[in-house]
């Protein structure tokens, strides 16, 4: 029997993903310890489990080295991966938003090309070119996103919301909402059909926990 290989995100993500596969039996009580190592195998259910950065994590599947990948849907969309999105998980829950200072409420529609600062470019671009027709200027940040509207380097940010504190304390508000987001049950196409009993059998199990 082949090993199923399961691409798991770095950090809470994946913390919340081990608890589902603890919980659907499989051996993966080594990764709750504090560890470097980057791989981890269950001998009995001959499956494998390997610590990737989230936004590799459809990489990985699309390409094959992962049969399975966990992920946030916002790293789904941001990539553009051709994978199987099987199964939505009831936790990782967010919005995509369109945030800013609270005088661009409603101003947005009478900007032309609007700067946006974010660490989500296609997400962006799509959002405010596709459906909205507007040109923007994206400006790729890499880190402390809510600073780009104070110091005059973007109109707007699009980034994710999750209680809105960090807006709050930086005296800035959610100005439109473009989408939910949550972690995502991901499998590659290729290994959908050659061990489509497994993961089918598998992902019942994780519904079953923790499916919507």
């Amino acid at each position: 029997m082949r090993y199923i290989t399961v691409a798991l995100a770095k950090g809470r993500l994946s913390k919340l993903a081990i608890d589902i596969f603890i919980k659907a039996g499989l051996q993966c009580e080594e990764m709750t310890k504090e560890t470097r190592k980057l791989i981890f195998t269950d001998e009995v259910n001959k499956f494998k489990f390997i610590l990737v950065k989230a936004s590799d994590v459809p990489t990985y599947v699309d390409y094959g080295a992962a049969d399975i990948g966990i992920v946030g849907k916002d790293t789904l969309l941001e990539e553009g991966r051709n994978l199987y999105e099987l199964l939505t998980l009831s936790f990782g829950n967010c919005k995509m938003c369109v945030c800013g200072l609270p005088q661009m409420k409603g101003r947005l529609e009478h900007i032309n090309n609007i700067r946006v600062a974010t660490k989500y470019p296609k997400i962006a671009k799509e959002y405010f070119e596709m459906q909205k027709g507007q040109t923007i200027e994206i400006i790729k940040l890499h880190g402390s996103i809510e600073l780009a509207p104070l110091v005059g380097l973007s109109e707007v940010i699009v980034d994710i919301v999750e209680s809105g504190q960090t807006l709050k304390e930086n005296g800035l508000t959610v100005l439109e909402e473009i989408c939910d987001i949550s972690a995502r049950f991901v499998v590659n196409r290729v290994s959908m059909k050659m061990e489509r009993q497994r993961i089918e059998t598998l992902m019942e199990k994780v519904k079953e926990i923790y499916g919507a």
